[in-house]
């Protein structure tokens, strides 16, 4: 079987709020520990046992390294978007809205799949949202969350032979 390439579009001014994300993302799991008290964090890196002890463990063994390629996922994310970000500075410029195409291998699409979902999580943690009833679509706090959760099912989609 042929491995499949993802062809995503995205305008200019998307790729850059994105990569924007992206950049703040990593900055927040460059170094990081559930140990720092951020509850984020503590929702990327989930304990793996319901017993302290071995939930601690695990975590000492592990942790350093989940958050490391997190961030990695994210350079890499960034590094597909680095040229449909660009942008002009003047908000008027309708090159803002042109629609760039981004392929995705294999690698680069699992990065994409592996970082928005943090991400969105990342946000869901803090907006708060644990369950489904905690998301207010008529809240524009969510919007982001939205669009990113959006961007992820399009992407599922088209991995898995979808439209």
């Amino acid at each position: 079987m042929t491995p499949r390439t993802v062809v995503l579009e995205i305008t200019r001014l998307e790729a850059a709020h994105l990569a924007g994300l992206l950049g703040q993302f990593a900055e927040l799991v460059d170094g990081a520990s559930t140990s720092d008290g951020d509850p984020a964090i503590g929702r990327l890196a989930p304990d793996a046992y319901d017993d302290a002890a071995e939930a601690r463990e695990f975590r000492e063994l592990t942790e350093a390294d989940l958050l490391d390629r997190r961030r990695d996922d994210a350079a890499a994310m960034l590094a597909t978007l680095s040229e449909a970000s660009d942008i002009p500075e003047d908000p008027e410029d309708p090159a803002l809205l042109e629609t760039v195409t981004i392929a995705l291998d294999a690698p680069a699409a699992g990065a994409w799949l592996r970082t928005l979902a943090a991400v969105r999580l990342v946000l869901a943690t803090r907006l708060g949202i644990t369950e489904s009833d905690d998301h207010d679509s008529a809240d524009p706090r969510f919007g982001i969350y939205d669009w990113l959760g959006y961007r992820l099912d399009g992407l599922v989609n088209a991995l898995d032979g979808g439209d």
